[in-house]
């Protein structure tokens, strides 16, 4: 077993183990502490504890590695490997009790994703992949859709307050026009996980940062999929654009929103 593998398989447990204490906190959301971060921007006492969670457990089995999480302070460590967690992608769901998010945990080495798992507690699926070692859903292989039409399913569309939104209803027009319909379900780190398991076309946000995005687009990579590969050099620290999409659509998903993006034409 690489050791690649014993992070992947670590990484799975604890997402699932996290999940179950995310769980814990939805069951009584009535009873939780939330703030708001900025427009759109919630973070609630569950997402910090989960986080603190997590990092603990880390520094137990991998005390040499750095961690980078959404609600602390980064942890740098010695080793090259970097922890890159989300504890509940999708916060603005949680806290209003739609059951649409999800723990994500990804290892990055030198700024390359290795492994990643994003893990759904309110349907128990998981998703998870290892660079190389192809993607897969509660132990069976998952493959990216082999469309080669916007109008055979859906194209998830996210956006943020760090990026400019006001071309986003001229692209979702655009898409309109060309016979596809848009996704979105508050949770970027599910639908990359969904276009991974050929659920979504494809996936597209002008900017992501690293613990929403580098676990999932590792998984839709390994699941046959193409994407902008993320800077190694820069991804961790300042986030990514995040075009994704099955093999045989991804050149028309790049050309929806390339000028959009201000992405180079391919």
């Amino acid at each position: 077993m690489t050791s690649h593998s014993e992070r992947l398989t670590f990484a799975r447990e604890l997402a699932e183990r996290a999940g179950k204490l995310g769980m814990e906190f939805f069951r009584k959301l009535d009873s939780l502490t939330i703030e708001n971060k900025g427009h759109q921007d919630l973070v609630s006492e569950a997402d910090r504890e989960v986080e603190l969670f997590v990092r603990r457990e880390i520094a137990k089995t991998y005390p040499d590695d750095g961690v980078i999480g959404e609600e602390h302070a980064p942890t740098k460590g010695s080793t090259g490997y970097d922890w890159v967690i989300d504890p509940i992608d999708g916060t603005a769901n949680f806290v209003r009790g739609i059951p649409a998010w999800c723990v994500v945990i990804a290892c990055a080495k030198d700024g390359v994703t290795v492994t990643g798992v994003i893990h759904e507690p309110s349907t128990g699926e998981t998703f998870y992949g290892e660079k190389g070692g192809g993607a897969f859903l509660n132990g069976r292989p998952i493959k990216t859709t082999m469309s080669n039409s916007l109008g055979d399913g859906s194209l998830g569309i996210g956006f943020s307050n760090r990026r400019e939104t006001t071309a986003v209803p001229a692209l979702i027009k655009d898409l309109l026009a060309r016979g596809g319909v848009f996704y979105r379900n508050a949770s970027g780190a599910l639908m990359l996980a969904y276009v991974a398991s050929g659920r979504l076309l494809g996936y597209i946000e002008n900017h992501m940062n690293a613990w929403d995005c580098i676990a999932g687009i590792l998984l839709v990579e390994e699941a046959g999929g193409r994407v902008i590969t993320p800077d190694p050099a820069t991804v961790l620290e300042r986030g990514t654009v995040v075009v994704v999409g099955g093999a045989e659509i991804f050149d028309d998903i790049f050309a929806l929103c390339a000028e959009t993006f201000g992405l180079t034409p391919k």
